[in-house]
């Protein structure tokens, strides 16, 4: 798909650079032609030639768009979680008042990409960070004990 868009735009794209367009296009067309035209903007600016994997990907990190295709919105959302609900549980107003954003789009737009990827989980009780999405930020998570780990401690019991 991206090979062939840039066929129709009209410049030359590498097939390691389509890859790392493709790469961070989270599986969606739209995105991928969308990420294509930025680079090929980008490209066209800098004055290069073929677009190859280099200069993609210097591209999308000046577009904010990381290698596991996540943008700047996606790390707000996993940063408010990790850093001010301590990873969560969180409910979903709570997180979309705080981003200002409507819960709809949170739970569409935001969310879906999240999930699937294993960053975010659903719970009863609101929505968890994983260890895959700290390790993404670069944070710790935080020691989670449940209620029921309070029962097993030592010297805690009747002996």
């Amino acid at each position: 798909i991206v090979e062939r868009g840039a066929r129709v735009l009209g410049f030359e794209l590498t097939s390691d650079g389509a890859r790392e367009i493709a790469g961070r296009a989270r599986g969606t067309p739209r995105i991928a032609g969308r990420l294509l035209k930025r680079v090929r903007d980008f490209a066209s600016v800098a004055g290069h030639g073929p677009v190859d994997a280099k200069l993609a990907d210097a591209a999308l990190t000046r577009l904010e768009v990381d290698a596991r295709g996540l943008d700047a919105f996606d790390r707000r959302y996993l940063r408010l979680i990790a850093e001010a609900f301590g990873g969560g549980p969180v409910g979903v107003e709570t997180i979309a008042a705080a981003l200002g954003e409507a819960r709809d789009a949170i739970e569409e737009i935001v969310e879906p990409f999240l999930l699937q990827q294993g960053f975010v989980q659903r719970t009863p009780r609101g929505r968890l960070l994983t260890g895959t999405a700290f390790a993404h930020l670069g944070l710790t998570p935080p020691a989670r004990e449940t209620a029921q780990f309070g029962l097993f401690a030592e010297g805690g019991g009747d002996e």
